[in-house]
């Protein structure tokens, strides 16, 4: 008999993960105890209403904040009991971030923005340099390097922060409403984008409270008061 393929464990998943904050003498359970395995390859979306939990429950995930309960586990190995220069490691070289605001530095080009990521990563100054083109490159921008940020449309300026988010070839891309600025026609291109990385390999989780667009993921889950559950993207009856 032949051996069993050899099975490797989530690059990111969650385990009875939960998140209470406390406000005066008020308790708000942000997060309900849930499980999510997130695998090479995935294109997941996290769809809900404002204050569903959906950007807490990605926070936890992208290491930027603690659970009150129960772990997240990074190529499996449990986040939380690093200490904060480690998680800052860690998140640096296994997760990219795209975020709905952009988050780019007004005074850096569109390059500069990018090789920032690699700096911090300790790329050389060349190589980096050669990298970001290739990146901007990729998304589309090759003829943007040297504009900054206000001199960019909106849809350019997400397509910077992703080539940013790419820059240390994450294992997961964490992009939080990355459309929640854009206007529909550019908000799509931005979502197709991220449909071509991910045919390309790239693992993605989106947050969004845009259910048409969180449909054109591999798999979609619906959140609404902290508690989450997957639905079939393919079918409308499981949106309402």
């Amino acid at each position: 008999m032949g051996s069993k393929p050899e099975e490797h464990p989530p690059l990111l998943s969650a385990r009875n993960l939960a998140r209470i904050y406390r406000l005066g003498g008020q308790t708000i359970h942000a997060l309900e105890p849930l499980n999510l395995d997130i695998h090479r390859g995935d294109f997941i979306a996290i769809a809900g209403p404002s204050g569903s939990g959906k950007s807490t429950l990605l926070q936890l995930l992208g290491l930027i904040d603690s659970p009150t309960s129960g772990e997240v586990r990074v190529q499996d190995q449990a986040a939380q009991g690093l200490g904060g220069e480690q998680r800052a490691a860690l998140r640096l070289k296994t997760l990219g971030f795209v975020f709905q605001a952009f988050n780019l530095l007004q005074m850096l080009t569109a390059r500069q923005n990018v090789e920032i990521a690699l700096a911090l990563a300790g790329w050389p100054r060349r190589k980096r340099r050669a990298r970001a083109r290739e990146l901007l490159e990729s998304v589309g921008l090759g003829q943007r390097l040297e504009h900054r940020p206000l001199q960019l449309s909106g849809g350019e300026r997400q397509r910077v922060a992703i080539a940013r988010a790419l820059a240390n070839d994450p294992d997961v891309i964490l992009a939080d409403e990355p459309t929640g600025n854009l206007d529909s026609q550019t908000g799509h291109e931005i979502v197709r984008l991220l449909e071509d990385l991910n045919c390309a390999g790239q693992t993605i989780v989106m947050v969004t409270h845009n259910l048409e667009i969180a449909r054109r993921a591999g798999r979609l889950f619906l959140m609404r008061d902290g508690r989450m559950r997957e639905v079939d993207p393919s079918d409308p009856q499981a949106l309402d």
